[in-house]
């Protein structure tokens, strides 16, 4: 057995954990150079216009779906303990708080996320990124920078649209549906809900763009394969970015949960 073969048996993770590496790297050069100059104003501009045009439409559709389903099981289970009062409560926190990010950045890194991956993908396999690298064009600041900006700005904006058209669509099943009333609904919303809420719901739609973002961009970045490797690439990106979304989420939400007492407490 030679030296290098012995190396990857004691190793057997160790392409994953590079990969991971590579990954954080991309992220840390993202950050660094959205703070050089110049600034890619125009493709910012024409990103942030094609990113919500893919994903404004289903995420207003899957929102009310989401907000309703939302609101007749925790209007159901409340009725079974006897508090209905609080159903307006339980079903917006639920929409805004967690809801909303997640349909946001899902839609985002789906839709917007797969087409940066392919658009940067098919450059790389044209050796266009190695052209750019020869005449000291930097390619995270020219191409990756303004898609990852692009995919933070509209997450925010969406997440804004999915919390209004989700508790909209909650309010009116738990009112026409469920016999709820008008008044409880809104008091026990204003009784329990505050402004972080709202702050948390909107920094968990930004990092989640940024996560997709820079993911689509790593995968687009790295194909294997040709074109084949492009496709592949695509479906990797969409899936490795939802598995870090439900985990970011999970320790956004657990932090937040410590350090943001419950309003009342």
């Amino acid at each position: 057995m030679t030296a290098g073969a012995a190396k990857k048996s004691d190793f057997p993770g160790a392409g994953a954990l590079r990969e991971t590496g590579r990954l954080f790297a991309l992220g840390l050069d993202v950050v660094v150079n959205i703070f050089r100059r110049p600034f890619q104003t125009r493709e910012f501009i024409q990103q942030c216009w094609f990113i919500a045009s893919v994903t404004i439409l289903p995420t207003a559709l899957v929102a009310i779906p989401f907000g309703a389903i939302v609101a007749l099981q925790l209007g159901t289970l409340i009725v079974q303990l006897g508090a209905q009062s609080f159903t307006g409560a339980a079903s917006v926190l639920a929409i805004i708080q967690q809801a909303a990010p997640l349909v946001t950045a899902l839609l985002v890194a789906g839709a917007g996320g797969s087409a940066i991956c392919a658009d940067i993908g098919s450059r790389t396999i044209r050796e266009e990124i190695d052209a750019m690298e020869v005449l000291g064009v930097s390619p995270v600041q020219r191409l990756v920078v303004p898609r990852v900006l692009a995919a933070m700005l509209v997450a925010v904006l969406l997440n804004g649209l999915v919390s209004v058209v989700g508790v909209m669509g909650g309010y009116f099943f738990n009112v026409v549906l469920q016999g709820g009333t008008p008044g409880a609904y809104l008091a026990s919303f204003s009784a329990l809900a505050q402004l972080p809420d709202l702050w948390i719901s909107e920094l968990k739609a930004l990092i989640f763009g940024f996560i997709a973002g820079v993911v689509a961009a790593y995968r687009g970045l790295n194909p294997k394969g040709g074109p084949k490797g492009v496709g592949d690439a695509v479906n990797q990106s969409v899936v490795i970015t939802f598995l870090l979304l439900f985990f970011v989420n999970f320790v956004l939400t657990a932090v937040y949960l410590q350090v943001v007492p419950a309003k009342g407490s």
